[in-house]
């Protein structure tokens, strides 16, 4: 399939794939006698895996871990259990972090009487 194929068949923006290609998450394809990419049915599951873990938050990074691992079929699991928990303890930051930052807005806004931008609590709170 072409480039413009791939990316409708997974969603994924041209520039991305090229960029994948680039960094070394999807390989190369071969090319066709007029120089174009023909993509493969094993590019398109690689490209589907490699859109879930970003979709899931991993970094690329973390992706170009777990798709090292997963290409040693025979490998203990363990691995990837490592990275999962690692990126979940990362999850679980930033939802605390959320938290915080959503009980002081809900804070804030609640402070507010109207009035003028001078009289304005919100306005205050932000700047310290």
């Amino acid at each position: 399939m072409s480039i413009g194929e791939l990316a409708a068949a997974t969603g994924t923006k041209v520039v991305t794939i090229r960029y994948y290609e680039k960094v070394g998450l999807l390989a190369a394809p071969p090319r066709s006698a007029g120089n174009y990419r023909l993509y493969e049915e094993v590019h398109r599951e690689r490209l589907g895996f490699i859109r879930r873990c970003r979709a899931l938050g991993f970094t690329l990074d973390e992706v170009r871990e777990l798709l090292a691992i997963a290409a040693d079929t025979e490998r203990d699991c363990s691995a990837v259990d490592r990275v999962a928990s690692g990126h979940l303890a990362d999850v679980e930051r930033k939802i605390a972090d959320l938290e915080r930052l959503a009980a002081e807005l809900r804070r804030i806004t609640e402070s507010c009487r109207g009035g003028t931008i001078g009289e304005c609590r919100i306005i205050e709170a932000l700047s310290g």
